[in-house]
């Protein structure tokens, strides 16, 4: 958390340099890295992940370097995601930005915004995202529709379950396609009461109430969003409570742990948590976690769409898993555009890289990488491919204002699990934070 804050506080404190000597978004800035592949360097690349990431984009990497484009050396940076902001914050306030960076949704307003990041419009002729699904596209935009990050695949927000402790409950799998938040209730809650009953270290459902991606799913169920269109309507406060209430039912009920707990649990981890490690049934999560859980279980889990508040309307979307983007510093425009494109569009690269990052919004890419694929992969695979025929469009990116807003919520959900304050109470905080981050305009 301490690292988390500290690269907020370099955001909001407007650190983060202007780049764009030559207009919004264009190349060639005072900020961007000494390196260069025209002029003879190398095409630094920087990336967050785990082992696994780090492993598979070293590969994909190497295969650029050897045999698509042995002209152009390229220097990869990579750290945990802990580290990752903190040291981009630094590289960019010193003018010594990466050329190709990987970008989160939840900062690239924030840089974007600022003109560090390209204009990636104006390098088509070298990075072609003509065949990727537009609607996954455009949340690479910034509200003004400058395209400063090309999505690396999509993300699914889903309810992943572990079939087997259903099986050994005594319950049938559900029926997602008409599932209510209330059935959902009723489900985790059995698991609980079956698991008390036959002594075992086993809930329905691990976390819940305190994080953005989950009122965000509560509020589009609703009609509503959290950073709103101009066609769109803020969350209200109404919203905000029945979510809040409905946490706290689930603790009351037993079907979720209490508040401290579900805390130890989310800072146990992906693979160290309830879920990995087969003792919560149900977990919420952006659809390709799913193959970390599965190698950490070794169970065959599978994915739900999410419960809805009225059934048959989960409304269900693509997020940009995560983004690749160029400094709008860069002095190796060229060679950094050619490198997206070869990460983005070569099967062979496509092959190595999977859907680690998300399922690629290249449908042709996704036949390929099919290929490849283990019957645990294909899970996720298959679950992006049958979605694409009903997800709604997704949400706006998190504008610079509200990059704090996870934090905010997370610790205001946390009062009202531990009854420090009633709903209502919290509930009108947390619209007065989002009013509050609100972008101008």
């Amino acid at each position: 958390m301490i690292t988390r804050r500290r690269t907020l506080g370099l955001l909001a404190a407007g650190t983060l340099p202007v780049l764009a000597a030559c207009g919004p978004n264009a190349a060639g800035g005072s900020g961007g890295s000494g390196g260069s592949g025209e002029d003879g360097g190398a095409v630094r690349i920087y990336w967050w992940g785990g082992d696994l990431r780090n492993g598979l984009t070293r590969d994909a990497l190497d295969l650029f370097s050897s045999v698509a484009h042995d002209d152009i050396s390229v220097s990869p940076e990579y750290s945990e995601w802990t580290g990752y902001w903190d040291k981009l914050a630094t590289q960019f306030a010193g003018g010594d930005a990466p050329d190709v960076l990987q970008m989160d949704e939840a900062y690239i307003d924030s840089y974007g915004t600022r003109n560090s990041l390209l204009d990636l419009e104006t390098v088509t002729d070298l990075l072609d995202l003509s065949a990727m699904d537009e609607a996954v596209l455009d949340t690479g935009r910034l509200a003004d529709g400058t395209l400063v990050g090309a999505p690396l695949g999509v993300g699914i927000f889903s309810v992943g379950v572990n079939p087997e402790i259903l099986e050994q409950a005594g319950l049938d799998m559900p029926d997602d396609t008409s599932w209510t938040w209330d059935d959902f209730a009723e489900i985790t809650g059995a698991v609980s009461d079956w698991a008390k009953e036959a002594d075992e270290d086993i809930i329905g459902f691990d976390f819940f109430g305190t994080s953005a991606a989950e009122l965000g799913a509560w509020a589009r169920q609703s009609g509503e969003q959290l950073f709103p269109r101009e066609d769109e309507t803020l969350i209200s406060k109404d919203t905000i409570v029945a979510y809040l209430e409905y946490a706290l039912a689930l603790v009351e009920s037993g079907a979720v742990v209490g508040p401290s707990e579900q805390i130890e649990d989310f800072a146990a981890g992906v693979e160290q948590g309830r879920f990995g490690t087969s003792r919560a049934a149900f977990h919420l999560q952006f659809h390709t976690q799913v193959q970390t859980f599965q190698k950490s279980t070794g169970a065959p889990l599978q994915l739900l769409r999410l419960p809805a508040r009225t059934s048959g309307d989960p409304q269900m979307v693509n997020k940009a898993s995560m983004y690749w983007s160029i400094a709008a510093g860069s002095k190796a425009v060229d060679s950094a555009a050619t490198l997206v494109d070869f990460l983005l569009r070569d099967p062979e690269a496509a092959k190595i890289l999977k859907i680690e990052r998300g399922v690629t919004s290249f449908p042709e890419l996704q036949d390929e990488i099919a290929t490849v694929l283990d019957d645990d992969e294909m899970v996720s695979l298959d679950f992006a491919r049958d979605m694409q025929a009903e997800v709604v469009r997704p949400p706006l990116v998190t504008p610079a204002s509200g990059v704090g807003f996870g934090d905010e919520l997370s610790r205001l959900g946390e009062e009202s699990l531990f009854g420090n304050r009633p709903p209502a109470d919290v509930a009108g905080e947390i619209l007065s934070v989002l009013e509050g981050m609100q972008p101008e305009g």
